[in-house]
């Protein structure tokens, strides 16, 4: 008798299968990740400035020096958070996509919304918001381009003078009325909302002045980029 001898087939080699779709795991950690980013404590009072801000927007539309005070109260207090939010970030190590997001849309709601409120009351010239308006779409629209060039660009020292003066001179138009001071014994009256307006069209020279520095070093960082 002679046995067969079988002839042993080469294992095949199991190819891994290829599944289409989303999985659904990335997508469940990265809302987490978002979830947890966005109530964290610097991020918590970032929302809280923008939660004020309809408040400051309802206490100014009374009129009166008595709600003027408060909304100056309440826009204070969404200013100074300003400083801590950021400063908490990092400090805690909490600095997130979320927070680069948050902070600066919060920045322009309260310029935006204050401004826009007080040339709706007649308390404000219509051209000031509108020239803030056109600055910031312009910047951030070269913004945009610099990161699908892949350039860094560094904000100039006009940006900061112009934040500064935004928020000091918004407080001033916000109080609005004319309030009796005493300078050094002497009792006088103070127009805040000359100041305020003052203050603002400062900001408006120091905005069109760090819109062009942005301009300009957009342009800088192309040319360097070309002849690389």
């Amino acid at each position: 008798m002679f046995r067969k001898h079988s002839k042993r087939l080469p294992k095949k080699e199991h190819k891994p299968r290829l599944r289409f779709g989303f999985r659904r795991k990335p997508k469940k950690k990265m809302a987490l990740s978002i979830k947890k980013d966005l109530f964290n404590l610097p991020n918590s009072i970032t929302m809280l400035r923008i939660i004020l801000i309809p408040a400051v927007i309802i206490l100014l539309a009374f009129k009166t020096p008595g709600f003027c005070v408060l909304a100056v109260v309440f826009f204070g207090i969404a200013a100074i958070s300003d400083f801590f939010d950021g400063y908490l970030a990092r400090r805690l190590n909490l600095v997130s996509v979320t927070g680069k997001f948050l902070d600066p849309l919060a920045d322009k709601l309260m310029v935006m919304a204050t401004t826009v409120q007080l040339a709706a009351m007649g308390w404000l010239e219509a051209w000031i918001p509108i020239v803030i308006l056109a600055r910031e779409l312009a910047v951030q629209g070269l913004r945009l381009i610099a990161v699908g060039e892949g350039l860094v660009i560094a904000a100039g020292s006009g940006g900061k003078i112009k934040t500064a003066l935004q928020l000091v001179g918004l407080v001033g138009l916000l109080a609005h009325y004319t309030y009796p001071v005493s300078l050094f014994g002497i009792q006088t009256t103070l127009n805040l909302h000359q100041v305020g307006w003052l203050l603002m069209v400062m900001s408006i020279f120091f905005s069109l002045v760090s819109a062009w520095q942005y301009f300009k070093a957009f342009l800088d960082a192309l040319e360097s980029k070309d002849h690389t």
